[in-house]
This record gives structure tokens, sequence and C-alpha cells, in this order.
């Protein structure tokens, strides 16, 4: 706030007079007086300028209010490298006459540079100068402002017009007077304009210095909760022999990344392509964020625009030598040893490359083994990995894998990593070792993929090997029980209410006893807890059928058509009138197989008709890419990263078509092609953690129900679907872990799991719109090719409803790892807004 002064007209102070007692007593009375016709004048004035306002100038108003809430913010921003000006101290303060001077002349420069260009004229709005860095290096931001009635113009504003016109200006610029600041290189990319922030900003806005010694600084309203609209900034500086390390302790962030999340830029420009990281949701202590920059500035945007506060984050950072983190790689000549990413468990530094040379004694050769790598970055095909990559063998590597067990075909390997200058993360830890090719597990069980395990994990009903070869040809031990698909398991195991075998072999022959009532997650309890006012299975299911409770109505109530709520578990669809509109009933004409019906990772082959609303979606002329399902005669449901990905051919409705009614890949009978019309993905779809990722899919004509062609039922937002509860995936992906796809439908029981252990096992990635279904002790789950296609569950109304979208996982079937869907009770509403389904 500036200090105001007050002054007389014409420029002439007030003159003051002090008065008598006797006068201040008149003064008083004459002054009321005064002042209530003053105030009575205001009020009749308000009154007409109300009056006039509401019929004259309001729809004027509204319309004007009404075009710039549709109006379009284009920003840029970028750094740009100087050419013939000296570094100086002064330049990192904001408020110095240095800074002051070159930036308004840089800003000036970039102004001249779009006005060469017609289109970017007409919208310029401003350049920013927001930093500077040894280089010497000038950070920006420019805007440009598009109103409603332009809209059609913003698909021009790419990044490859925006550099076009900045680097032709700077070959101009180059032959200006030697007084004129030179640019040598400048770089532009798109930024969200919440991230735009003036150096002048007073609010939220820190600089930073970093130094050998720990430093913290923490979110606004740490450690109670962030306010909503927050738009923070924190520039950090190290002396130019460092680089910057910061570390996160506690963060606790809206799992909504749409809404609020932390961006970390190795720049001090908030410029996508430098982007290290963004990350919203909850990191647990086991598994803290710590990231790196590659030179001596970083910059650090904290975003908060949703109703949901959390307590925010606290950080710790430092100055780290540059010699420590760029030192990587070298011969190694040891018979076995471990080697990993620069600075692992840390996020790797961006614009890093590595060698590693592993040489073993001739005659022998290398096994490697990477024990974690996490190389995941938005928008990248994992098949290419052109990004962030390990490359051994002239194959690269990319993405997130549990595991990855690699053998060398000489008794020499090398290993490459590499990391562009945008997004890094955890990177990998890999054991190598000398082996004997002529017996290459000495005392151990050889794993199909050429891991080594120890021989007493060999049909011991875990999948150790991760490609299940440790669990095949097995001669089940007296103290284990064989499931009908092979795989020998713990006697113990039988009738647990777990599906344990995969096949549900081992609880196929259990009940509960005559004097018991079992819940929907399995569990058998005595039959008195049913209807005795208490919620005493996990899924309320004993108090499901009881008298509701009236004038209750909370998230967990189904809500009627006409309003009211019902505050009974999975009310709908379940042949019973609860609401009095019978709306609850109304939709259901879905989830039913016709046919009387007496391989996914550990599945089984489908039978024809028993999953009528998977579909199968083929890209172009190669065959199945991924799965979907049936919501109506023109609307299928699929998952947003089969469509999102760095091909825009993807994108193109008309390179897909669907084959619904289909169980083998190569036999057509009954089956019904339709084309692609539209494809709708969720507009809050996050490529880095596969948040929403859900798509809806128009097809071009109807299709026709048949025995083999029926939609799922989908749940209300109310829906439970309980952790225990087995459920069905359905797919033609890989049969194992880089393996090949099916031809034949594959099916495969799976548990939904709780989500507190989904979160611990996923390390903090799930969100509330993720749920997790599988087996901790692996064996089943979706693969590569399943995406998009159905998890569903069967409830005792006969109904079938899908819970989850094939999503997400590390691996396919491996321990401690289950699959993970996207959760389709907390995106029913869009899936309404989008079809009126």
């Amino acid at each position: 706030m500036h200090s105001a002064r007050y002054d007389g007209q014409n420029g002439r102070h007030e003159r003051i007079d002090f008065l008598t007692n006797k006068e201040k007593g008149q003064s008083r009375n004459k002054t009321a007086i005064a002042i209530g016709i003053l105030v009575a004048l205001l009020v009749v004035a308000a009154v007409a300028a109300f009056l006039i306002w509401l019929f004259v100038f309001k729809e004027d108003t509204d319309q004007k209010l009404s075009s710039l809430s549709q109006a379009s913010v284009q920003v840029f921003s970028g750094h740009m490298k100087l050419g013939n000006y000296p570094y100086q101290q002064k330049l990192e303060n904001t408020t110095s006459p240095e800074f002051k001077e070159v930036a308004t002349e840089l800003e000036a420069q970039l102004k001249d540079y779009y006005q060469k260009d017609e289109l970017l004229q007409e919208y310029y709005n401003k350049s920013v100068i927001t930093a500077f860095s040894e280089g010497v290096i000038a950070y920006y931001w420019s805007q440009f402002d598009i109103p409603a009635t332009d809209l059609e113009v913003v698909p021009e504003f790419s990044e490859e017009r925006i550099l076009e016109a900045l680097e032709a200006g700077v070959l101009e610029t180059r032959t200006a007077a030697p007084t004129v600041v030179k640019i040598q290189e400048i770089t532009a990319s798109f930024t969200d304009p919440r991230m735009a922030r003036n150096p002048g900003a007073r609010e939220c806005f820190f600089t930073l210095e970093a130094t050998d010694t720990e430093e913290s600084f923490t979110s606004p309203g740490f450690p109670d909760s962030y306010p909503a609209k927050s738009r923070c900034q924190w520039q950090i500086r190290a002396s130019d022999e460092n680089v910057i390390s910061v570390d996160f302790p506690f963060f606790h962030i809206e799992d909504d990344c749409s809404d609020d999340f932390v961006s970390i830029y190795d720049s001090l420009s908030p410029d996508y392509s430098q982007a290290i990281t963004e990350k919203c949701g909850q990191r647990p202590p086991t598994n803290p964020l710590t990231v790196l920059s590659s030179g001596n500035v970083m910059l650090i945007n904290m975003i908060t625009d949703g109703e949901v506060q959390q307590p925010g984050f606290k950080a710790v950072y430092k100055a780290v030598p540059k010699t420590s983190v760029q030192k990587c790689g070298g011969v190694l000549t040891d018979d076995k040893g471990v080697f990993s990413s620069p600075m692992h468990p840390s996020f790797y530094p961006p614009a890093t490359d590595c060698k590693w040379t592993i040489k073993v004694p001739s005659g022998q050769k290398v096994r490697l083994k990477f024990t974690l790598f996490r190389m995941k970055e938005p928008g990248v095909d994992v098949r290419v990995c052109h990004k962030d990559y390990v490359e051994a063998m002239d194959v690269k590597y990319c993405g997130e894998m549990s595991s990855l067990s690699l053998t060398s075909a000489t008794n020499e390997i090398v290993v490459l990593f590499h990391s562009d200058e945008s997004f890094t993360d955890k990177g990998f830890s890999a054991e190598y070792s000398a082996y004997d090719p002529a017996n290459p597990c000495p005392n151990e069980f050889a794993c199909f993929s050429g891991l080594c395990i120890s021989k007493e994990m060999k049909c011991d009903g875990w999948n150790d090997c991760g490609d299940m070869s440790d669990e095949v040809k097995c001669s089940c031990a007296k103290d284990q029980f064989a499931c009908d698909n092979g795989l020998c398991k713990p006697k113990l195991w039988i009738c647990d209410r777990f599906n344990d075998c995969g096949d549900n072999s081992d609880e196929k022959a259990c009940s509960c006893e005559n004097n018991e009532w079992r819940c929907g997650n399995g569990l058998c309890l005595t039959q008195d807890v049913v209807c005795n006012g208490n919620q005493d299975c996990e899924d309320g299911s004993d108090e499901a059928s009881c008298k509701t409770s009236p004038g209750i109505c909370s998230d967990y109530s189904f809500k009627c058509d006409n309003g009211d709520c019902v505050n009974k578990v999975n009310a709908e669809c379940d042949r019973v009138d609860d609401c009095s509109d019978k709306s609850d009933e109304a939709y259901c004409d879905c989830g039913t197989r016709p046919y009387k019906l007496n391989r996914i990772v550990g599945g089984q082959n489908a039978e024809l008709g028993e999953w009528p609303w998977q579909v199968s979606l083929h890209f172009k002329t190669y065959g199945h890419a991924c799965g979907a399902s049936i919501l109506s005669p023109k609307w299928l449901l699929s998952a947003a990263h089969c469509f999102i990905t760095q091909s825009q051919a993807n994108r193109m409705s008309s390179n897909w078509q669907s084959y619904s009614g289909m169980q083998d890949q190569y036999k057509h009978d009954d089956v019904q092609r339709r084309s692609i019309r539209r494809i709708i993905t969720h507009q809050d779809y996050n490529q880095m953690n596969f948040d929403y990722d859900i798509a809806l899919l128009e097809l071009s004509e109807p299709l026709e129900f048949t025995n083999s062609i029926q939609p799922i039922c989908l749940p209300s937002s109310s829906h439970v679907f309980p952790a225990g509860m087995s459920c069905w995936v359905t797919g033609w992906g890989a049969m194992r872990e880089g393996g090949r796809a099916a031809q034949v439908l594959q099916k495969a029981s799976v548990k939904i799991i709780n989500d507190t252990v989904c979160n611990t096992v996923t390390e903090g990635q799930v969100t509330s719109r993720m749920m997790c279904s599988g087996f901790l002790a692996g064996g089943v789950d979706a693969c590569q090719g399943d995406s998009g296609g159905p998890l569903v569950c069967f409830e005792e109304s006969g109904k079938w409803f899908q819970a989850g979208i094939v999503s997400w996982g590390e691996g396919c079937a491996r321990r401690m790892k289950p699959g993970v869907y996207s959760r389709l009770t907390k995106l029913r509403e869009w899936i309404k807004s989008e079809t009126e389904i």
C-alpha cells in the first residue's frame, strides 16, 4: 500500500481553524443536520444510479463481462542469451536501476519483434523480463489477449509462430548499433497464464540464495492449509559452480493437478520445455520428492484454485557442487557391482549423459538387473524413448518398470544414460554380475527372463520371476493346494475369502454357514447383524435392505431424479423401488449377459458372449490396440491414454475402428464394425500421472444389440465397490509381460484393493480418480493391450457394473504391483454431462 496525502484544491493545503467550546456545540448541531441531508441525497442518488444501470446499462455490461470471461489469454515464456552485455550482480535485484534499464530495453525489443507479424501485433498485450542469470541469460514472458469474438484465431498462436517472429527480430537486431543490447539466442514455450508473475509482485513472490548450508521455506499457510487462488513463485539461485537441490520432506497438495499443483523448472522462467516435474497429491514419507537443477538456477511455482485446501509443503534447499552431480559412468571390471543414475534415489538432473562399460573375464557373460527403473515423461512413447532413456545392446528403455533383466551376448556390455532438458524422474538402480553361460544360475532357478531366484521360490505360489516361469509345471507339495489353473498355493489360503488362485478355485467350494450372513466383500458374520442398526459389514450390505434413514443426504446416498436421497448401499438397479419416482430402477437395461454361461496374465479364455460389453479398438491397419466398453448404441468408454499420445494420428477418430461382439481376433462372424465419429477425452487428463484417464467414443452409426453385444451398467457416484470384492478384467492384451497379444479374449478375476494399501504399494501415485485391483501376490493382472478395457463387478441384483477402466501399472502381474484403474464413481458426472447417459 502507498501512503496517501490529502491536499486542498488547486494544490493549496486545507485551512485548519481551532473552535471555542460554544462554537463547537453549534457546529455539532449544524454538522448533524448537514450530514443527515447529505446522506439522504446520497441514498436517493444511489437508488437512481442503480435503476439507471439496471434498465439501461446492465445488459450491455453483462455482455461485456461475458465476453471478457470467454476471452483467451495466450502466454509464452522462455529465455534469451545476451551477446554484448556484461553480467552484473545488480541484475539479480529486480528493483535496481541496472535491472530496470536492461529489462525496459529488452521488453521494447520483444514488442518490436511481434509488431512485424500482423496477427501477433493485433493481440499483443505486453512482455515482462522476470530475471537475469549468469551467461548473460534474461528470462521473459509475453502475453496475447484474444477477445471472445476472435477465438477462431487461437490455434494460430503456436510456439512455432512465436519463435519464428522472435528469431527474425533477433537477426535484425544483430546489425543494430553497438549500444543496443544484442540477443544471440531465444526460446519460446506455451505457459500457463497463472504462472506469469511480475518481478515487482509483493504477494507470494520470493528470491532465495542457495549455499552449502540447508535452508527451508514453506507454502503459505503451512502446516494448516494453503489459501485458494494462490499464485506463488520462488526463484532460487546458487553460485556458478553449483547446482540446486530441493527436498520436500512434507508434500500434501490436493490430488487434482488441474486445480492445485507445484511445478518446478530448470530455469527462472516457467518454460515447459525446461520443466523438471509437476506434482500434486500427497507424498508418503518413505518416498519424498527430491529434485536437482542442471545449472545454478531453479524456479518453483505453486498454483491453487480448488476449494479443497491441504497443508501444502515444506521444502529444504541447498547448493551442490556440479562436479558431484555430473560424476557418472566409467569402466566397471569387478565380477559384480552396483551403479545408478546420477543422484539416485533423488530425481536425476536434466541435460545429463553417462556411459558405463562393464567388462568381465573372457568366456563369461554379464547379467544386468535393474532393481528400480523410473524414467516417466508425459507424451513419450515407451516403444521409441526419444527423450530420457537407458540404452543397452542398441535397445532404448524408458517409462516405468518394477524390474528389468538383461544378459549380454559377450563379456562386455555398454550402458548409456541420457536425460534431455525437460522432466526428470528417479532414474534407475542396477546390479551386474558375471556368470558362466554353461551354468547361468548355480544352485538357483533360472527364469525365462534370465533372472536367477532361489530354488525355494519355485512353485511357491508367488510370481517371483515376473513372467510366471517359476510357477508353471509345478507338482504341489503336501501343504499346498492345486489350483485349477495349475498354480500351487498354501492350503491355509483355501476358503479365506480371497481369490488367491486367480481362477477362484480355492474359494469355489466355500460358503457361509446357515446361521451366518455373507457381506458383499465375502466376509461371513452372525445372522443377527442384519438390520441391527449398525454397519457391521464394511460395505453396509447387512443394512442395505432395511428401513432407510429419512432426511439424510450424503455423498453415499443415491440421488433420485426428484431430489430425494436413498440411504441404501447400491440402491440402483437392485429391482427394488427405493425412490418414490422409481428413478433408481429407470435406467437398468444394461449389465446382463443374454447367454447363459456355466488370458490376461494369469487369466483364461473367455466364452463367446460372456462379456458382451467388451469392444476391441483397432488403430489403422495395425490390429487391436486398446479395449473399450459399450455404454449405449452410440457411445463407448475407453482410456484417454490410448488417444493422447506423442503421435497426433492417435487423436484422429478416422484412424480407429471398433469391433463389438468379438471373441477371437481372427473370427469376425456376427461382429459389428463401426467407425469412430468423435473422440472426447477428459479435459483434465494428465499424461504424467494418468489422472482422469477416461475417454468417450461416439460411433458413426448405432450398434444393434444382440446376445453377444450388450451395454454395461454405469455405477452412480454413490455406488460402493468394497475392498476385497471380486471383479473381472477382460481384454486381448499380452498374456505375460513382454509377450505378444492374445488372439482370444481373456478374462481374469481380480480383487478390489483397499485404497490405503493401493496408495502404499504405488508409492503415493494414485489420486481419488484411481483404484487398484489385482493381487499383491502377483500372478493375475491386466497387461499391454488391455488399456481402456473394463473392470466389471457382479451385484447380487443380477446386474454387472463397470467399476474401472484399465489405466496403468508397473509391469504385468508382479508381486506388490497391482493394476491401477480409472475409478468410474468419481467420473460418473462427467460421463453424464457429455453423453446424457
